[in-house]
């Protein structure tokens, strides 16, 4: 009988926090569009700052509702994924630009790296030609995270690098940075559920990380650099 309540108690509670993001999900896109709208009609004047806040936030919400519901499919082992061959450097090369445009990042082409205007943090990733077969989208949902997550953590002049090799027959991805590294007290479960030492995260991102990889026959896994600074998260997927 208890374990029967406790049960019951359980799905309602994933049922309110599913129906909850469905329904924070549904007015998003609708500012996101209108703002994007008003941002054609407004560039250039004193408003544009103050309309760039907005998207911001208004993504910043949208990638939490999403991950809310992913943490759901998770645990209802509703994670479905779309198998198809492609090659992983357009995934990492469209993924990063997608994180330079959210975080106000330029390109320098001159070294193949990237900076942020406001905190010089840099971002390098030498492209590579590598096939294999998963999901494009859920791949490139654990690329975004890793790298955000670093960019996070890291201060003024630090160097991302985002490094692809293949051995094998398996495609390992890394991303090392030079910040303030990982808590020793919660390396042993840092890609568990709500496990953040941040007020500015929420700790779902490497959780759902870890699951879209093993859902690909993949690891994944993280350490501080030998030499103190910073810390390297990785995963490995099979080749194709």
């Amino acid at each position: 009988m208890q374990y029967e309540k406790l049960k019951e108690t359980d799905e309602m509670k994933s049922d309110f926090i599913n129906l909850a993001a469905h329904e924070l999900r549904t007015p998003i896109q609708p500012i996101l569009s209108m703002t994007e709208l008003m941002r054609s009609e407004i560039k250039g004047t004193r408003h544009q700052e103050s309309l760039d806040i907005i998207t911001r936030n208004a993504k910043r919400l949208q990638r939490l509702t999403e991950n809310i519901l992913d943490v759901t499919k998770i645990e209802s082992r509703l994670l479905d994924l779309k198998q198809e061959e492609f090659n992983l450097n357009d995934i990492i090369k469209n993924t990063l630009d997608d994180i330079l445009i959210l975080t106000n990042r330029s390109y320098d082409n001159d070294n193949n790296s990237n900076s942020n205007k406001k905190t010089n943090v840099r971002l390098y990733y030498q492209p590579q030609d590598i096939f294999i077969e998963g999901d494009k989208g859920r791949i490139s949902q654990v690329i975004y995270n890793l790298v955000t997550n670093s960019i996070k953590f890291s201060k003024e002049g630090i160097v991302i690098t985002i490094n692809t090799k293949t051995e094998d027959n398996k495609v390992i991805v890394s991303v090392k940075d030079a910040g303030s590294g990982i808590d020793p007290e919660i390396l042993p479960k840092l890609f568990s559920k709500f496990v953040a030492k941040s007020f500015s995260g929420t700790g779902l991102g490497l959780f759902i990380s870890k699951n879209i990889i093993e859902e690909h026959r993949g690891k994944i896994w993280a350490e501080n650099n030998v030499d103190g600074k910073g810390a390297t998260f990785t995963f490995s997927l099979p080749l194709s």
